[in-house]
């Protein structure tokens, strides 16, 4: 304060210096954050956020060979936020490799999305399909022609898919030129004649039965055989699948897909049935024979 005097005085205005002070005063009495060293009220203690979360299992299709695919985490239901519905729609992706126990079906990876939450299960449907990049890189080559095709289709069960293909051309074995490049006719033939084995197959089945030509890559080997006396392919394979429009959800059917191979087969009986837990119509079987005898 006797310094903002004393520089008021030096300048030659005893009133700047008081008021000067004034404010230096009233600057000081306004703010908390000088007298009491914070804000009102204490800081909300930190808590960890997964103590508020729950592990749900997450079941594949029936589809697959390995039903228990994993685990995800989602908040406890709390007031209006269901965590049923949270976790409703969410996409996952798994390795083929893992869902099938194949390590040779590892360049695969398949998208599966939560459709009904029963309990602790989350119960899944095919979403989408794609190859790993490392194996799509390893595929392209020089002296050869990449020849891509992609289609939209309509299953029988309502289900628009958008299938990708990709093959490359193959040299013949007397071939002496380096290359095997094909002429752009060629090319546009085979493109055509991919679209049309794409919309036979997968427009004449059900998404369960697509997703089952998908895994031993069938439509790929379809496609090299008929397209043999165009231009000799190599590698042909479906290199995505994405589902574009979905049709309105049914219980029924996402239950009919998980239902088999649940698991929870029974098992048989070791002890034979009580006579006296026999039912009249058991007694009454057995009796018609000794009273034909009779």
């Amino acid at each position: 304060a006797q310094a903002i005097l004393v520089h008021g005085l030096e300048r030659g205005n005893v009133c700047e210096g008081q008021r000067r002070l004034r404010l230096a005063a009233m600057a000081v009495g306004k703010n908390k954050r000088l007298t009491k060293g914070g804000k009102k009220g204490s800081k909300k203690k930190a808590s960890d956020p997964f103590l508020k979360k729950e592990w749900y299992d997450i079941k594949a299709p029936s589809v697959f060979s390995v039903r228990n695919c994993g685990k995800t985490l989602c908040t406890r239901t709390q007031g209006t936020k269901i965590a049923s519905e949270q976790l409703k729609g969410r996409v996952l992706e798994v390795n083929l490799a893992d869902l099938n126990n194949d390590d040779d079906q590892a360049f695969r990876k398949v998208k599966l999305c939560i459709e009904e939450v029963q309990g602790r299960n989350c119960l899944t449907d095919f979403h989408a399909m794609s190859l790993t990049r490392d194996k799509l890189y390893s595929l392209v080559r020089k002296w050869h022609t990449m020849i891509s095709a992609h289609v939209d289709v309509k299953t029988t069960d309502g289900y628009v898919v958008r299938l990708f293909v990709i093959a490359f051309t193959e040299r013949r074995p007397d071939q002496v030129s380096t290359n095997c490049y094909a002429q752009s006719a060629q090319i546009r033939k085979i493109r055509k004649k991919m679209m049309e084995i794409m919309t036979k197959e997968a427009g004449t089945v059900q998404l369960r039965e697509l997703v089952k030509k998908l895994i031993p890559e069938s439509i790929g080997k379809e496609i090299t055989k008929q397209t043999r006396g165009i231009f000799p392919l190599k590698d042909v394979m479906i290199r995505k699948v994405k589902i574009i429009k979905k049709p309105k959800f049914d219980i029924t059917k996402l239950m009919e897909l998980h239902g088999d191979g649940d698991g929870d087969a029974g098992v048989a009986m070791l002890r034979p049935e009580a006579e006296e837990a026999q039912n009249t119509l058991t007694a009454e079987v057995k009796a018609a024979p000794m009273e034909e005898d009779e």
